[in-house]
């Protein structure tokens, strides 16, 4: 039997068209850029100044095409209802183009709850916090007359009466629920007594309630992400940086410095809130 051989001319043949394939295959893969999974951290309560950085980032995530998905990685007790609505439905908007997932690295209460309910998926890990399902508010004062102040109406001065502010905080309590009902479906396993009751379960108990989908690290969150864009071998991007190009003030003071040491995320401002607030150490008599 005879050995096979290439004859020279097919060699050199052969050699003509598989280098140049070769150098093309590198250049087209150079120049290609690999597929990206862009990444959102929240690390603070949900105010003006972190809802701004939060929407810039949500944008550029939109306006790039090489991000093929969004992780939102989140340690947040949430904050203000008009700021963290204001990120839900911007939110929105991206998940209509591409996936979202959400990493509950720490907790996802209240507001930071509410925007993870509008992404595709969740995962958490088994000790974060999570729910806290509700609104708080400042009910305003029973107007009374200030000798030297003149106002135009009997609410000029207190905004609205105390059943007005009532009746708004419950019909925000039940726009929450709406938002994490439409956000979970047929996952959520429990219904509005459970939920809320403003109570805020662990990682492995919001599993078995529906509020998270899978239990698991910031690579569980990427690789699930991947698989709902359709992508491997993909880069991450932080997105702060590309996005913001430095970081905000806090304009409003968001937090608490206690006597003890203790920062605690705490309204500095009358209005209304979606916000966890650890309750303070009671001093020992």
């Amino acid at each position: 039997m005879k050995n096979f051989e290439i004859p020279p001319q097919e060699r050199s043949r052969f050699l003509w068209w598989a280098i140049p394939a070769l150098i093309i295959g590198v250049l087209f893969s150079l120049l290609i850029p690999k597929p990206v999974i862009g990444v959102i951290r929240l690390n603070d309560a949900i105010y003006a100044s972190t809802a701004k950085e939060l929407i810039a980032q949500i944008a550029y995530a939109r306006q790039h095409p090489e991000i093929r998905a969004v992780v939102l990685i989140l340690d947040s007790p949430g904050g203000t209802v008009v700021d963290t609505e204001a990120v839900y439905m911007e939110l929105a908007r991206l998940r209509m183009e591409k996936p979202v997932i959400t990493w509950v690295s720490g907790m996802a209460a209240s507001g930071a709850y509410y925007l993870s309910s509008g992404t595709d998926y969740v995962v958490a890990v088994p000790s974060s916090e999570v729910g806290n399902v509700g609104v708080i508010g400042y009910l305003p004062p029973s107007p009374f007359i200030f000798e030297d102040i003149i106002s135009t109406g009997p609410y000029k001065l207190w905004g609205s009466p105390r059943d007005t502010t009532v009746r708004e905080i419950e019909m925000l309590k039940q726009g929450f629920y709406q938002a994490v009902k439409l956000g979970r479906g047929d996952r959520l396993k429990i219904g509005p007594d459970t939920l809320l009751r403003g109570q805020i379960w662990p990682g492995s108990e919001a599993l078995r309630l529906g509020l998270v989908d899978q239990l698991g690290s910031e690579t569980d969150a990427y690789n699930r992400a991947a698989r709902m864009a359709r992508i491997w071998n993909f880069d991450t991007k932080d997105l702060y940086n590309a996005a913001i190009y430095g970081s905000t003030a806090n304009v409003y003071g968001f937090f608490l410095q206690t006597k003890e040491g203790v920062t605690l995320p705490y309204p500095s401002r009358p209005g209304l809130y979606m916000l966890y607030i650890p309750p303070l150490p009671v001093e020992q008599k």
